[in-house]
């Protein structure tokens, strides 16, 4: 019974605590509530002192920048109100401008008014008077015509053939002073540098005809090369393309055509033949072949070689060989390529003379005769050939220009054009450069009085100097002194056109007047 109330006691207990736990909790809940509700308030009533401090600060900034930009705007306006007002001054002063302008092309046309009617009139008593003139004039040449005998064309077509002669003898007589004036500066200037050009070379000049000969060990070898039944002999013309003539000069055969490098083939393969003492046809052949390559192989080593003595580079590789094939070629019995190294080496130091393109003409000079060295089948001359030639291989348009024209067949475009003519005339015209063919020769002079002796006038005339002068003797009673200069012009430009020979002629015309009486 006790336990029961003590449990009882306890539950009662336990109620109470619990009843008042929960009205604590209450109480403590409803105090935190009120402090929220409170702190909540604190944080809107500082939140709205915030926002209202901050709606002032923007206000006042919006007031600063307004009034701001309205300061702005009206130091604009008053800047723009000013530059209107000089605009406008600008104007008002341009326009009185333009109206002073006005009247005074106003009055300017009214005056050029009056003068265009003043003109008018002058212009009709003018048209009046040169119909009076003209009246007089006819009437005039009415009367001459009866008086002279001629019609105003005969007399128009006979004052100008007198004043065609009398032109002529003025124009002969300023042409004399012309050069007269030119002969005492620019003759000794031009021998003085050609002179110099000349001395700083020397070449060596070896005479070649078309044929070769080959010198034998003995005339037993004779027999060899001929072969059974002329079997070696004909197949070494064959292969080389070359006459072998046998005869009967001792130990001696002679190689004969006009092609100097397959002369030269057949010349080494002869001897390396003679050399290794088998001759047959198969051993011919072979040899043959070997010695064309070689010599094709000089061949390039004489082009490279040419051009480093000369200091060219960038040559196409075929430009090099055609200059290499002309060690054997021969003008006149002059070596081809002797001939252009020295060409070279003139127009070079004329150039360095004259402060002109050294390289460019030197460039020229090594190719201006490569089209002698062409193989045959062409019409053109060589150096419209070798112009061909040098612009195939990308050559440089003035070297082409200089090319062509070196024997004046195209016009010459520039300066270094006429060195190259200059330098390609002396190394052909130096003594012993060239041999020319006696009939050649003889024909050449028979010409060059043909030429002479067609001029009205002359008397006589002579070839002196192997053809390099011409002198002219004129009748004094038929030919004046100016008409001497005139006709000396005439000849040598009638030389120029109907001639082909090397170097210059000299045209001398000599004039002279003999007073002849007999004492009795």
């Amino acid at each position: 019974m006790d336990i029961w109330v003590t449990v009882a006691v306890a539950a009662g207990m336990a109620l109470v605590g619990l009843i008042v736990g929960r009205a604590l909790e209450q109480s403590r809940q409803h105090r935190l509530k009120q402090g929220a509700a409170e702190e909540a308030k604190r944080i809107v009533r500082e939140t709205e002192r915030e926002v209202e401090a901050r709606r002032k600060e923007a206000e006042l900034e919006i007031k600063a920048r307004t009034l701001q930009a309205r300061t702005e705007f009206e130091q604009e306006n008053r800047a723009r109100r000013e530059e209107i007002q000089n605009f406008e001054k600008r104007l008002n002063q341009r326009e009185e401008i333009l109206d002073r302008k006005l009247e005074v092309m106003d009055r300017r046309e009214r005056e050029l008014g009056g003068r265009e009617q003043e003109l008018r009139a002058r212009e009709q008593a003018v048209g009046k008077q040169e119909a009076h003139w003209t009246a007089l004039v006819e009437e005039a040449e009415r009367k001459l015509e009866r008086v002279a005998g001629l019609t105003a064309e005969e007399a128009k077509r006979q004052l100008m053939h007198a004043l065609e002669e009398e032109a002529k003898l003025h124009a002969a007589a300023h042409i004399k002073r012309i050069e007269d004036a030119a002969n005492e500066t620019g003759e000794e200037r031009a021998k003085a540098i050609i002179g110099r050009a000349i001395c700083r070379i020397a070449s060596d000049y070896v005479a070649e005809a078309a044929v070769s000969v080959v010198d034998l060990p003995s005339d037993d070898m004779k027999g060899r090369i001929i072969g059974r039944e002329g079997r070696n002999i004909r197949a070494l013309e064959k292969a080389t393309g070359i006459d072998v003539i046998v005869d009967d000069t001792p130990e001696t055969i002679i190689l004969s055509g006009f092609d100097s490098i397959r002369r030269e083939i057949a010349r080494v393969a002869i001897q390396r033949l003679i050399q290794d003492g088998r001759i047959h046809p198969a051993r011919i052949e072979e040899t043959v072949e070997k010695v064309t390559k070689e010599v094709e192989k000089d061949i390039r080593e004489a082009g490279e070689q040419t051009c480093f003595e000369l200091g060219i580079t960038g040559l196409h590789p075929e430009l090099v060989r055609m200059v290499g094939r002309l060690k054997y070629r021969y003008s006149y019995s002059q070596n081809q390529l002797a001939h252009t190294k020295e060409v070279a080496t003139l127009a070079a130091l004329l150039a360095a003379e004259l402060k002109l393109d050294v390289k460019t003409v030197k460039r020229a000079a090594l190719l201006h005769d490569i089209g002698k060295a062409a193989d045959q089948g062409t019409e053109s001359s060589h150096a419209l050939l070798s112009a061909e030639l040098a612009k195939k291989y990308n050559e440089d348009p003035r070297v082409i220009n200089l090319i062509a024209a070196h024997h004046e067949e195209v016009a010459p475009q520039y300066a270094e054009a006429v060195l190259l003519q200059a330098a390609d005339t002396l190394s052909a015209a130096r003594p012993g450069a060239r041999r020319e063919i006696m009939e050649t020769y003889v024909r050449r002079l028979a010409k060059l009085e043909e030429i002479a002796t067609s001029f009205k006038g002359v008397e006589k005339c002579f070839a002196i100097q192997a053809g390099r002068e011409i002198r002219v003797v004129v009748e004094s009673e038929q030919v004046n002194d100016q008409a001497a200069y005139v006709m000396a012009r005439d000849i040598a430009k009638r030389i120029e056109d109907e001639m082909e020979y090397p170097g210059q002629i000299k045209v001398t015309v000599i004039r002279e007047t003999r007073a002849v009486e007999y004492a009795r």
